[in-house]
């Protein structure tokens, strides 16, 4: 087995890390900013689980860039931006009473004792943060990253379990001058069940999981949708004074008033339940039990199922009971359950115990596995990836399952179908794997009545008819290799490059990217950037009937308005927008930090874009192999001349390089900012962050509980700087520190 000289890991082994942080980072856009996710909870936790495995016995690997050390999501740029007061993170999640008694001891090392734990059910819902001010909503906002969430605070006036303003109580008195909490926006099981109910009959796509439900309504442009209706309704005073008919425009008003009127019905359905505080003046709860009383004496909805349990079995008792009722509406459960969380009660526990750069430590997620239902397996057929990729999919009779209906199922590959030894016809097994996507486990072979038949993957593209084959030798996926004119990849690309990921282009959606295909607007993505009013004008998909002929759209007007936008979108984007194969948002990041323009990132040789922190080989041969190719080369040059972003500002063209060459490792916990907020102060000024102390450190800069990493730094005579003599070396660079 060979090794990587620098650093001792085995080649095969860095290669299969890289890959599976790229598998997580696509999964992760899809859930966290696609809304749309494509593996089930229970396959991503397999593969973060296992990238976390391979972190232990490697920790060289894990660079600061790496998934298991950052909260899901990116802020969508199609609302503003909200600065947390506090962080937001996410939960660290265990599978079975073994790893939960494993985290329990943890605790117990820490503290000495096992604390008092609180436990409450696990809500499958979107995160979000919600700021009041001497009592009044001053601001919602999603989670986002973790430090900048999206505005949606225009919203809040429609969901009406989300107080305006806090009232005084008899137990906790007047609310406080500052209060930032957090909690989980949700449908309940019955609203939620009736809106997929809608989306079926009109045609759509249903919503996979409440969770995506309660993103995508909270996530809707309503101040948008009510500027449309009353521009609609002064054209129809207009017509009408000027004695014009008037009936395609009641007509297109009655429209727009019905989607809007749904929209914040919809909104209006959401829930709130609050499981968390975060910034806050004049207000010091010993307990997480305590705070939680508080606040729902000001009148913020908590849960009606909190308790807080004194020993270990007990805390497994509340979590096999919650598991046995998790769908029972007579047991008064109120939203969809994927889990407990158990928290320490005691705040000043939390804080001894503190927190990883993504989740605390003092809390943890158990999640419950996998429901198994029988359904009918109607037939098996396949859709084209914008990578190529051919993947087969089941079709089922519709099914109940983990609390929503089913009719699909992804197969992955025609090597996995055979393995699952399914047939067309067959009665078989499925499961809802994380109570998200749904999966296939195999066939109830004794239900099978000589009627079923083999799946033939088909050898010839369904879009394009060009024959397929593997990407290289031993490959499992069967792609297309006709990357650059197949309709279904053209089109995928489109819709991936739109997305929030990407270059967040609301008005480019699945069916605005299929007509511009299907109008020949664009022959592949390099044209995108030359659409203007005339061109869409062309096509009926982005015009509307007036009395004065055929006009642009509102949709046209978004999309051409968005564009222009997009154009100064930094380099990070654009590269995840080349739809280049392994490249997420992490990995483009990294690049972009490093390389800081299109150019540079071309003329890097394989060693250098392996070097970038979170590239490594895989993702440098995906890049060299990509800008290889004539016409991928042309997209990125017509983008340039239409005038997209190739290039972002360095630390020293900003002026900002006072720790150019400088390394540093931050540990333990600071007062004055978070770790992530200076990791993010040192780059910003021209340094670079590790995670582990080596010779080639320049500094460690040691908060409280700094741990193993002081002992280290010491030994190695690496200096060790405390709080102020950071900002010293912020703000002056070494030279500050003689």
């Amino acid at each position: 087995m060979t090794e990587v000289p620098e650093r001792g890991v085995p080649e095969d082994f860095a290669g299969e890390y890289q890959s599976l942080v790229a598998q997580v980072e696509e999964h992760r856009r899809r859930y966290f900013e696609l809304d749309a996710p494509t593996v089930s909870d229970g396959e991503y936790d397999s593969l973060e689980r296992r990238l976390r495995a391979m972190e232990r016995d490697h920790p060289e690997l894990a660079g600061q860039s790496s998934p298991t050390l950052t909260v899901g999501g990116v802020r969508s740029e199609m609302f503003e931006p909200v600065e947390h007061l506090e962080r937001m993170y996410s939960l660290d999640n265990v599978f079975d009473q073994d790893e939960l008694r494993a985290w329990a001891r943890r605790v117990e090392g820490v503290l000495g004792n096992f604390p008092p734990m609180l436990c409450e059910p696990k809500v499958d819902g979107l995160a979000v943060d919600v700021v009041y001010r001497e009592g009044r909503l001053v601001s919602l906002a999603t989670r986002g990253d973790g430090r900048t969430g999206e505005d949606v605070t225009y919203n809040a006036q429609f969901i009406l379990s989300i107080p305006t303003r806090l009232e005084a109580s008899d137990l906790a008195g007047p609310p406080p001058g500052l209060l930032e909490v957090r909690g989980e926006v949700f449908f309940p099981v019955g609203t939620f069940n009736e809106i997929n109910a809608n989306v079926m009959e009109q045609g759509r796509t249903p919503f996979a999981n409440p969770r995506n439900a309660a993103a995508g309504t909270l996530r809707q442009r309503i101040d948008r949708r009510l500027t449309d209706v009353a521009a609609a309704r002064h054209r129809r005073d207009e017509a009408q004074a000027a004695g014009r008919t008037v009936d395609r425009i009641e007509g297109r008003l009655a429209r727009l008033e019905a989607d809007t009127e749904r929209a914040s019905t919809q909104l209006g359905g959401l829930q709130l339940v609050v499981h968390g505080i975060g910034a806050r003046t004049g207000f010091d709860p010993q307990a997480q039990s305590e705070s939680y009383a508080a606040l729902a004496s000001w009148g913020l909805p908590t849960s009606r199922h909190i308790r807080v349990h004194a020993t270990f079995d007990d805390v497994v008792a509340y979590i096999e009971h919650f598991n046995k009722h998790r769908h029972d509406v007579e047991h008064d459960v109120e939203h969809e359950i994927d889990g407990v969380v158990i928290k320490v009660d005691s705040i000043a526990d939390q804080g001894r115990l503190g927190a990883t750069s993504r989740a605390p430590r003092w809390a943890i997620a158990y999640k419950y596995p996998a429901e198994v239902v029988t359904t009918t397996l109607e037939d098996i057929r396949v859709n084209v990836g914008r990578t190529g990729r051919v993947t087969p999919f089941g079709v089922m009779s519709a099914v109940r399952v983990a609390g929503s209906t089913v009719q699909m199922a992804t197969l992955h590959n025609a090597s996995e179908v055979e393995r699952k030894g399914v047939l067309i016809g067959d009665r078989v097994f499925l499961r809802k794997a994380g109570d998200v996507i749904p999966e296939i486990i195999g066939p109830v072979v004794e239900a099978r009545d000589g009627s079923e038949r083999a799946f033939v993957m088909p050898t010839t593209c369904p879009e394009c008819a060009t024959p397929l084959a593997p990407a290289k030798e031993g490959d499992a996926d069967i792609r297309c290799p006709n990357t650059r004119t197949c309709p279904a990849q053209l089109r995928e690309r489109l819709f991936h490059l739109a997305g929030r990921g990407a270059f967040d282009i609301e008005g480019l959606g699945y069916k605005a990217a299929v007509a511009l295909l299907e109008c020949g607007l664009v022959t592949d993505e390099g044209d995108l950037f030359d659409l203007d009013g005339d061109a869409l004008a062309t096509c009926p998909f982005f015009t509307r009937s007036t009395s004065q002929g055929p006009q642009l759209s509102a949709n046209a007007g978004l999309l051409l308005e968005q564009l222009a936008s997009a154009r100064e979108r930094p380099l990070w984007r654009v590269l995840v927008a080349l739809s280049i194969r392994h490249i997420g948002p992490t990995a483009a990041q990294a690049l972009a930090r490093d390389l800081h323009t299109i150019e540079e990132l071309v003329r890097a040789g394989h060693e250098t874009l392996a070097a970038v922190e979170g590239v490594g080989p895989i993702i440098a041969d995906s890049l060299i192999e990509w800008f290889a190719v004539d016409w991928h080369r042309a997209i990125v040059d017509r983008w340039r001349a239409a005038g997209v972003r190739m290039a972002d500002e360095t630390p020293e063209s900003a002026g900002s390089a006072v720790l150019a060459g400088v390394t540093v490792v931050v540990t333990g916990t600071l007062v004055a900012m978070t770790r992530e907020e200076a990791q993010e102060a040192i780059a910003s000024a021209g340094g670079k962050t590790a995670g582990s102390i080596s010779k080639k450190t320049d500094y460690l800069v040691a908060g409280a509980h700094a741990g193993s990493k002081l002992a280290k730094a010491e030994s190695l005579g690496v200096p060790v700087l405390d709080e102020a003599k950071f900002a010293q070396l912020l703000a002056g660079g070494p030279s500050a520190l003689t």
